[in-house]
């Protein structure tokens, strides 16, 4: 009999991913079908999602009773949590609603939860770096879940290698060379991911369940200094792309006013204890291991998704 997988966050980044992962593994396609849960039924994107024959409900992360009714009847979930970086409230709300969405799998009867997860820059720094609201909210999610009386697995991506296309994007010099900054030393190694992989990690874990119970899994590709970073972006754009580190200070001025906490302290973190932390660098080397199929690297993401500096 087939299982159902439900996924939050269906309409977006990591939750498409898993539900094209799924249905494109050959097996995993026919052991499960998808349950896509969204907060809002009437936008495109559940509307796409229903013309691809994906079964879709509605669900508020604030209403207990409706995470419940839409998680009923299936065996497995990915729960995916959403941070509201201008929101000061938003690293609290991230918890509860984690906590509840996880609830709401016990007492539905499901067997399996993947939680999208993150380390906890404060426990990990020791106290040093307390601002890094969207990794903390994950990892205190995480730490409720593995209470809970129901098998789980835990994905960590990485940074999104999108990221360099949007926010990260070089910035021209004005002299026809370009450049991306930030406060963190140029051989401080960053964890990149394409978001777009999120399900290659999600069908192992659904695939061998038993194998990964109680696994803290990091979805990453590479990890590399800032200057790799900037040469791999050269060849991809054609212009010479530079890393430059100006002081914590100056990088803050370049941050808005509700994001200047985190970032930096998070960039701090990366710096002094790596993206997973101490043994960062043997979990992303296992990393590509663990995903279903052969991840993005960082060339083939420009390749597919070309990086035009102007």
């Amino acid at each position: 009999m087939q299982k159902t997988l439900a996924v939050f966050g269906a309409t977006g980044h990591q939750g498409g991913s898993v539900i094209r992962n799924v249905q494109s593994d050959s097996e995993l396609a026919k052991q499960y079908q998808i349950r896509a849960i969204t907060r809002d039924l009437t936008k495109s994107s559940s509307t796409k999602l229903k013309e691809q024959g994906i079964e879709v409900v509605e669900a508020d992360a604030n209403d207990a009773a409706s995470l419940v009714k839409a998680l009923t009847g299936c065996q497995a979930v990915f729960i995916v949590t959403s941070h509201d970086f201008m929101d000061t409230a938003s690293t609290e709300r991230e918890i509860t609603q984690g906590k509840s969405m996880a609830d709401a799998a016990v007492t539905a009867g499901v067997e399996l939860i993947i939680f999208s997860s993150l380390r906890s820059v404060t426990k990990v720094s020791g106290g040093k770096y307390q601002h890094v609201g969207h990794f903390d909210a994950k990892a205190k999610v995480e730490e409720y879940i593995r209470t809970l009386p129901v098998k789980s697995a835990f994905v960590a991506l990485a940074s999104y290698m999108q990221n360099f296309r949007e926010a990260l994007v070089p910035r021209p010099l004005g002299d026809g060379t370009f450049a991306f900054f930030n406060c963190m030393t140029p051989e401080t190694k960053f964890a990149i991911v394409d978001v777009g992989d999120t399900g290659k990690w999600v069908a192992a874990i659904l695939a061998a369940p038993e194998k990964f119970d109680g696994e803290f899994v990091a979805a990453a590709t590479e990890d590399y200094t800032m200057n790799e970073l900037a040469e791999i972006m050269s060849r991809a754009s054609g212009k010479t792309v530079r890393y430059n580190q100006v002081p914590e200070q100056v990088y803050r001025g370049f941050l808005p006013p509700t994001m200047v906490d985190d970032l930096v302290d998070m960039a701090l973190y990366f710096q002094d204890f790596g993206y997973y932390g101490p043994n960062s660098n043997e979990l992303v080397s296992l990393a590509p291991q663990k995903a279903s199929t052969k991840p993005t690297t960082f060339e083939e993401f420009f390749m597919q998704n070309p990086l035009v500096l102007d």
